[in-house]
């Protein structure tokens, strides 16, 4: 774990952006398409700790971002080349445009000052959105990724973040995936290679 100094000066609010991850109704809410996920989320206190972080981004001014993955409702554009994709069209709670399935979840509050990204396809927050511009434009440096799910879309960001040349940095208790297990396994033996591991409270009392 980095040192409280270490990560006061990785998380100046001046070049730190948070980036929440498929932290809506339809994926952690209670009538969500994945429900073991998102059983996972709230019970192992994941969900929880994003909105924590998100109270203490707003607090400090740390620019924050919502990712949302949603579907047009006849699916133009939508990949359909990997199982993942194909097993969503069949699901009983879809990620249409317009609808609850796809606002961000609570207790997670959304600020007038954060900005909403949405998706039509892909895996990634990053890849093929608007994320890579807007924290150029916002000069930030270092993005912090929270969110669901540390199977697909968690790593696939860290990832990204990282190839595009920002600092990554992810509290491993503010993120979530099943079986609960493999979380701990992925972040232990591939994100803690690429990103700074850390926690929601060191996090807090950094920017507190």
């Amino acid at each position: 774990m980095p040192s409280y100094e270490q990560l006061k000066e990785i998380l100046d609010p001046a070049t730190t952006a948070l980036l929440t991850v498929e932290c809506q109704r339809g994926v952690v809410g209670p009538e969500s398409a994945l429900p073991a996920l998102a059983e996972q989320a709230r019970s192992s206190g994941a969900l929880d700790n994003v909105a924590r972080l998100v109270a203490g981004a707003h607090r400090r001014g740390v620019q924050v971002l919502h990712a949302v993955a949603e579907r047009r409702p006849d699916g133009r554009g939508a990949g359909r080349n990997a199982r993942l994709f194909r097993a969503a069209e069949r699901l009983p709670v879809r990620q249409l445009q317009g609808t609850s399935a796809v606002r961000v979840a609570p207790p997670i509050e959304v600020a007038d000052e954060d900005l909403v990204v949405r998706r039509l396809h892909g895996l990634s927050p990053l890849a093929g959105t608007d994320v890579d511009a807007l924290l150029r434009n916002l000069g930030r440096r270092t993005l912090l990724v929270t969110g669901v799910s540390a199977n697909v879309a968690i790593p696939n960001a860290v990832f990204d973040a990282v190839n595009l040349g920002y600092t990554a940095v992810v509290p491993a208790d503010a993120i979530a995936g099943v079986p609960a297990d493999y979380t701990p396994a992925m972040v232990r033996n591939t994100l803690a290679l690429v990103a700074t591991i850390t926690g929601t409270r060191e996090i807090l009392d950094v920017w507190e």
